[in-house]
């Protein structure tokens, strides 16, 4: 099958073996999203060697569970041992044993078919376009952290970056009617967050006040220093961001100022399709580019660049 694999440099291929897994679904893709963690798996982020890419929409090619065959469906990446106690409690995020598609142990979503557990599937309605849909992933991230932290009205949050996942974060958080800023660098993307309802302040900009809740997005190994530097004392820091590089961290300012820092991985899938089926956001104005496989080094190129969102690969019709 075609593929876009790395193995120490990236490269497209037409030989990539189909990937069968016993007793998982055979899913054909149809659209997949490069997105920061796929940039940084190619600087050698998690020293992943295989096919990356785990955002996703496909149509259901083969499976145990015939009820799917057919069907359009997003799927979660992780992919758990299903015996340990987290997954017999449904949330194998956390698996000792997990593998997790396109990032470790499972080539992923750049390739004319995938191969997942029948559970970790979940079924696009028809009201969300391939396009819409292959961003239910990275929006349930960004939803994870309503999941993780209090955030109201009376909330001053801070957003650091302005990329495809602090865009998506501004979208998850504005329902919650707090006060939302979002610091980056480039006016074309601080202008999608006003768009959004965030306010938008660029990187250097003072603030008279501190903010309870600082999200790292940036995907810089220096925005955890940022954050802290923008964060009140007891307040919170939510890491969202994954690069190879060596996050510096100067652990007696979280002590002294009593910081609260939360990792923020994967989020549940469900809270994302309804605010896409719902139009409460829309993902639509951050399609920087669509291109074919065939072209996904160029498309790896595009979704490198300072000025890019998201870069979508084609990969078979509907």
């Amino acid at each position: 099958m075609k593929a876009i694999r790395f193995d120490g440099t990236l490269n497209y291929v037409q030989d990539a073996p189909l990937p069968k897994r016993e007793g998982e679904t055979l899913v054909r893709v149809l659209l997949a999203g490069i997105c920061n963690t796929d940039l940084e798996i190619v600087k050698g982020y998690a020293g992943f060697r295989g096919i990356p890419g785990h955002e996703f929409v496909g149509r259901v090619e083969e499976s145990e569970d015939r009820a799917l065959t057919g069907r359009r469906v997003v799927g979660e990446i992780n992919a758990g041992c299903n015996r340990c106690d987290l997954c017999r409690a449904g949330d194998s995020r956390h698996c000792p044993e997990r593998t997790v598609l396109g990032i470790h142990g499972r080539d992923g979503a750049f390739a004319e078919f995938l191969s997942l557990p029948a559970r970790n599937l979940i079924e696009v309605p028809d009201s969300i376009s391939d396009e819409e849909a292959v961003f239910v992933e990275p929006l349930a991230a960004a939803c994870r952290i309503l999941e993780q932290v209090s955030i109201d009205t009376s909330s001053r949050v801070a957003v650091i970056g302005d990329g495809k996942l602090a865009q998506l974060i501004v979208r998850a958080l504005a329902g919650t009617g707090c006060r939302l800023t979002l610091i980056g660098k480039h006016e074309e993307k601080l202008e999608l967050a006003k768009r959004a309802g965030a306010h938008a302040a660029m990187v250097g900009m003072k603030f008279e006040d501190k903010f309870d809740t600082v999200i790292e997005s940036s995907g810089s190994a220096s925005g955890l220093d940022f954050a802290l530097d923008m964060v009140r004392p007891r307040g919170t820091v939510v890491l969202k961001s994954t690069h190879h590089k060596a996050t510096p961290l100067d652990t007696s300012r979280a002590v002294v100022n009593e910081i609260t820092i939360v990792g923020s991985r994967c989020g549940r899938f469900q809270p994302a399709i309804n605010l896409l089926a719902g139009r409460n956001v829309d993902v639509r104005p951050l399609i920087s580019d669509c291109m074919s496989i065939e072209d996904g080094l160029e498309a790896f190129s595009k979704a490198a660049a300072p000025n890019s969102l998201k870069v979508l690969l084609r990969v078979n019709d509907s």
